[in-house]
């Protein structure tokens, strides 16, 4: 779902399209430390699609182990990484700092960052910025063409033209979607881009949904529903949010509300340093974006504070109730939520509001899993709070706007490859596309690390070339024996808390040693 990233290998060189972090489980996560599957120095240049992490996050990696080429995006996306990546390295620093404390509790060796905030400062320099709809020569044999992606500021689908050295007097033509947004958007219009396609590829986060889709006044109305239901528990609404886009909508929309009396006015915190910077790159480029005289006006509500230093966003626990804290990561899995959580949770007149997508085996998806129980940088965290989930404010198009994406692209010579999206998403997508009359013999859905030959239309699979994967399909899916093992302790606690007496717990403790002795 995570880690987008594309290798492209042609006879004049190499290069790759986004560069990002894999997100979710201990075991896909720790792909981030692992070496790439190619040499990057040997990358001549990088296509960005947009700066969310799982697109970006490891541009800094990719320059501190070799790269030292141009990385392409636009203006939107280049003024977002430069409060992104560094906070994305001061975060890797913060959690590293974190888990060697215990390391060295344990007796065990200390890990170093994926990367440092130094390190993504520097790779900053390596940033050059395109315009919508112009051609760019980035290598002799390429072309590339940036589309509105309608997915966050400055997204894109990348258009490419690839000259097969002397093998072919036309160029092989590919489209790479990026994340592509729903029909609606606060700030954005519809997604575009041409037709006539050799190859499509296109993400399917959201290919087995159907989503309902409201517009602004409807989304809104919902939106006060929820927060009303939350607020009369005379508790604190948490909505961990993304700190780009999703962040900016849900503050405009509950500053309308307030204004227009539709919800009581209290205190508004956004409590992340990075959504901060990024609302102040919404207002930089004001003249991109939709509707901005009515959304703007949550800029200056006296109700949003904006508590950006760790002694302001301390002070918000001093607060009993009737309030909304907003704060980062949407998935739940870093920055000062994780914070919020292990404050909030326990409590059952809280409410958390999700309002993203959640990730496999991320705390978030754990969450809306419904866990009774979670833990939190090392320590376990009864959940009482309620715990909503919502969609409609989500940043991706759903099957059927995927759907139509696809067919309005055709027509398509080769192949539909459909990536970055679980299992059942990217077979609903196919599924969809078959009956609406895409031939299936002409979608692919590829594994980590598969390969393909775009000139034979062969995937090194059939093709019978060796594969070289960082780790099987099965282990980069789902949750993996880290949470089974987080689940397992929570259990054990739980029985031994709820045993009738000691002897009962001594039972429960010489069963669980007699089955690890038995298991070795």
């Amino acid at each position: 779902m995570t880690g987008s990233c594309y290798w492209f290998r042609y006879p004049g060189g190499q290069f790759l399209v986004d560069c990002g972090m894999f997100q979710g489980s201990k075991t896909l996560k720790e792909l981030n430390y692992s070496p790439f599957p190619f040499r990057p120095e040997k990358i001549d240049f990088v296509l960005l699609t947009h700066a969310h992490i799982d697109h970006s996050g490891l541009i800094p990696k990719l320059i501190r182990d070799g790269f030292d080429g141009p990385v392409f995006a636009t203006g939107g996306t280049n003024d977002l990484l430069s409060y992104m990546l560094p906070d994305s390295g001061y975060i890797h620093e913060r959690e590293v700092e974190h888990l060697n404390r215990r390391k060295r509790q344990r007796g065990r060796k200390p890990v170093e960052p994926i990367y440092t905030r130094a390190d993504a400062e520097a790779s900053l320099e390596n940033l050059r910025t395109v315009e919508y709809e112009q051609w760019i020569n980035p290598a002799e044999g390429v072309r590339a063409r940036y589309w509105n992606a309608g997915h966050i500021l400055g997204s894109a689908s990348i258009e490419l033209e690839i000259m097969d050295g002397k093998r072919a007097k036309t160029p092989i033509r590919i489209l790479l979607s990026g994340d592509i947004g729903p029909e609606f958007k606060l700030f954005h219009p519809p997604p575009e881009a041409p037709e006539g396609w050799d190859y499509v590829i296109c993400e399917g986060t959201y290919g087995d949904r159907k989503r309902d889709d409201p517009d602004g006044p409807e989304r809104r109305r919902r939106l006060a529903r929820e927060v009303s239901r939350a607020l009369a528990r005379h508790g604190v609404l948490v909505i961990p949010a993304f700190a780009v886009e999703r962040t900016q909508e849900l503050l405009a929309d509950l500053s309308m509300l307030m204004r227009a009396g539709d919800l009581p006015t209290v205190p508004l915190f956004l409590d992340s340093p990075l959504a901060i910077r990024a609302t102040q790159v919404f207002r930089d480029h004001a003249d991109e974006i939709n509707h901005t005289a009515e959304a703007g006006a949550f800029l200056d509500d006296p109700n949003l504070h904006f508590t950006e230093s760790v002694d302001e966003s301390k002070a918000i626990h001093r607060y009993s109730g009737g309030m909304i804290v907003m704060a980062a990561s949407g998935m739940c899995d870093a920055g000062r939520i994780r914070h919020h959580l292990k404050r909030y949770l326990p409590s059952k007149n809280n409410t958390v509001l999700l309002v993203g997508y959640q990730a496999p085996a991320t705390l978030g998806s754990l969450l809306a899993g419904g866990a009774k129980a979670v833990r939190i940088q090392g320590e376990d965290v009864r959940v009482n709070a309620e715990v909503r989930q919502v969609d409609f404010y989500s940043g991706h198009a759903d099957q059927g706007e995927l759907a139509d994406w696809v067919l309005e692209r055709r027509p398509v010579k080769r192949r539909v490859i459909l990536t970055h999206g679980e299992d059942e998403a990217l077979r609903g997508l196919a599924d969809i596309l078959t009956a609406q009359g895409v031939d299936a013999s002409l979608i692919h859905i590829p594994e980590l690390d598969e390969e393909m030959d775009l000139v034979r239309g062969l995937s090194a699979t059939t093709d019978k070339r060796k594969v070289r994967r960082r780790a099987p399909p099965e282990a980069v899916k789902g949750q993996d024996w880290h949470n089974d093992l987080a689940q397992f302790s929570l259990d054990l606690r739980d029985a031994l808390e709820d045993a009738a007496d000691e002897k009962a717990r001594a039972v429960i403790l010489r069963r669980v040693r007699r089955a690890l002795h038995d298991g070795r």
